[in-house]
């Protein structure tokens, strides 16, 4: 299986609390990556997005920070700084050497509501424990997440973390790494069946979110607490506005995955990086960037919730 660490020059950590049920995971780029975001959730919780803009400054990034904990998780994008100082690692400004490290949330403070966690430490221990393999499921950012949310905790299942990848004939790899707590449904696009949402334990089936809010709305209450989010790459050479761009296409991904999507109560975000000098068609790139996201979001659940993967 092809991974987002395939791509050479990145490295994958986690650090988390399972009693707490959150964590964070640092993605890091070893010679800095160009990079884009495609923010298509109405109800996101970012830092260091506005830069990747094609029209701003800055035209390399350090490292990605994925983290639980909503607004209060930034922090550990902190830890991911002070970890690539020490390492002189940043944009060299006058006098000082600054890592980029954008960074999204979600909303994993369900039931354990510390707003001391994740911590900066705990973003710090993510980069030490950065690596070529890395481990996918219920971990980092992915750990206190939940998907299918329509009718309350009571009925919804794991969410998590997992990643998927595409190598081309051209020998160009493509790859997704995606963290689900999605408010929606998750769908098999090769099949449309469900396989991890809204679901009766008594039944043993899924009420099909989508259905329920056609046929009755959203349930009294704000549902809080939902975002998919994705870091595509690529070992292709592109340009700060054509990643941008690859980051809009790959954005399908969770729309083909997750029934509904994009929703005022999700934040959904989309990182896309470059890390290569390989040529390829940003067509091509951003069409397999979308499938990659969607196979990292259904193999997220899958492995989570004790399905074959």
């Amino acid at each position: 299986m092809i991974k987002l660490t395939d791509i050479n020059g990145i490295r994958v950590g986690h650090a988390h609390d399972l009693e707490e049920e959150t964590g964070c995971s640092a993605i890091l780029f070893n010679k800095g990556a160009v990079a884009g975001v495609d923010i298509r959730g109405s109800a996101p919780g970012t830092r260091e997005t506005a830069m990747l803009s094609p029209t701003f400054m800055i035209r390399r990034i350090h490292a990605i920070m994925l983290t639980g904990g909503s607004a209060f998780g930034l922090r550990t994008a902190d830890g991911a700084m002070r970890y690539l100082s020490e390492k002189g690692i940043g944009f060299q400004a006058p006098g000082a050497v600054i890592p980029i490290v954008p960074a999204a949330v979600i909303y994993d403070m369900y039931t354990n509501p510390n707003p001391d966690l994740p911590d900066t430490n705990m973003g710090y221990l993510a980069c030490v424990n950065a690596a070529k393999d890395f481990e996918e499921g219920k971990v980092g950012a992915g750990t206190g997440a939940k998907v299918g949310k329509i009718l309350g905790l009571d009925y919804s299942m794991s969410g998590g973390l997992a990643t998927a990848g595409r190598k081309l004939p051209n020998g160009v790899t493509v790859a997704a790494l995606a963290v689900v707590n999605a408010l929606g449904d998750v769908i098999d696009p090769s099949t449309g069946q469900i396989v991890a949402g809204a679901y009766d334990p008594k039944s043993g089936q899924f009420f099909d979110s989508y259905q329920h809010i056609c046929n009755h709305g959203f349930p009294g209450g704000e549902p809080m607490g939902n975002t998919t989010l994705a870091v595509v790459a690529t070992d292709a050479a592109f340009s700060k506005e054509e990643i941008n761009k690859i980051a809009m296409m790959a954005q399908n991904g969770i729309g083909r995955s997750t029934r509904p999507a994009h929703t005022m109560h999700d934040g959904d975000v989309v990182f896309s990086v470059s890390c290569g000098e390989k040529e390829a068609d940003i067509n091509v790139v951003g069409a397999v960037a979308a499938e990659m996201v969607a196979k990292a979001v259904v193999r997220a659940v899958r492995l989570t919730n004790g399905r074959e993967a």
